[in-house]
């Protein structure tokens, strides 16, 4: 089991698989690599990932979530989904999506081993939709939505990224379009890394949004990932609210180590001071010892960025 120096375990890899991406969000983060003029030319292959998740399996990580950019750009996504299905340990395979192209690859990933996916929707707007991502393609996402549920990937949960006088008022009526669905609404506090004009601007205060949620819910369980709260609603909705910032609680409870497109470990998504070349030694013939060294490196740099 990998333990960094603050006593917090890590038992969950999020690896980003290309910064491509066919929507232009506003406030993407691009999984804290930092913004990009065009898309990354390096991407690790999907025997890298194996390898790469092989290793991180015999020290203790269980769960791995396929991210991007948008993972379904990635030419190999069904082929990695099933290499990584079949490594001993890992007991959970789920990726985040915008879901414009969820339609066509929800099932084949669903046979691959894919258990779960998250759907990026901050509104329900199609107006508002083109205006958020830069494309139109809401329509697409809603049956992205749809195949992911009839492929039976499960829990299937939406993203909505609390975006300050643009979405905050959906909030009711993405409620009732999740409840509708059978699915969780996921309601996520906007983080943008070294960006304080921007986070002015656009973030909003969940502190009322999470007043409302207890009154509407009948029961509330605490995860114990990042010690996130899951509302169960009084109409059998589910809301989960994902609050990061300037929040020490959130941060001492994290069990996640990040893999970026390039092949590198990052401990922690705000930092890009602290990264862990790993690919760079794998395509020098590094052996599985060799990587798990660099593993033990990546989670001795993991600090809880609010504390």
């Amino acid at each position: 089991m990998l333990i960094d120096p603050y006593g917090r375990p890590v038992n969950d890899l999020r690896i980003s698989l290309t910064q491509q991406c066919n929507l232009n969000c506003f406030y993407c983060h691009h999984e804290g690599q930092g913004c990009s003029s065009g898309p990354k030319t390096v991407e690790m292959s999907a025997e890298e990932i194996e390898l790469l998740v092989k290793v991180a399996a015999s020290l203790g990580v269980e769960k791995i979530k396929l991210t991007g950019g948008e993972p379904l750009l990635y030419k190999e996504i069904v082929k990695v989904v099933k290499l990584l299905s079949k490594i001993k340990g890992i007991r959970d395979i789920s990726m985040t999506t915008n879901g414009t192209l969820l339609s066509e690859w929800a099932r084949p990933l669903a046979k691959a081993g894919l258990k779960r996916v998250n759907i990026s929707l901050d509104t329900l707007s199609k107006e508002k939709y083109a205006k958020i991502t830069g494309k139109a393609l809401f329509g697409r996402v809603l049956d992205g939505i749809d195949a992911a549920l009839k492929a039976g990937l499960k829990p299937v949960k939406l993203n909505m990224v609390l975006l300050k006088n643009v979405n905050e008022s959906e909030l009711p009526s993405l409620i009732d379009f999740s409840r509708k669905k059978g699915i969780i609404l996921q309601v996520i506090e906007l983080v943008v890394p070294d960006n304080a004009s921007f986070l002015k601007k656009y973030h909003a205060d969940v502190t009322s949004i999470e007043r409302l949620l207890e009154e509407l819910s009948v029961k509330v369980v605490i995860r114990k990932m990042h010690k996130r709260k899951k509302n169960f609603l009084k109409d059998d909705g589910g809301v989960e609210l994902v609050k990061p910032v300037h929040n020490s609680e959130f941060c001492a409870n994290c069990t996640r180590l990040r893999v970026t497109s390039d092949g590198k470990l990052k401990p922690c998504l705000m930092r890009n001071d602290n990264l862990v070349d790993v690919l760079t030694p794998m395509r020098k013939g590094a052996s599985e010892e060799e990587i798990k060294k660099l593993f033990i490196e990546a989670v001795k740099r993991r600090a809880p960025y609010y504390r």
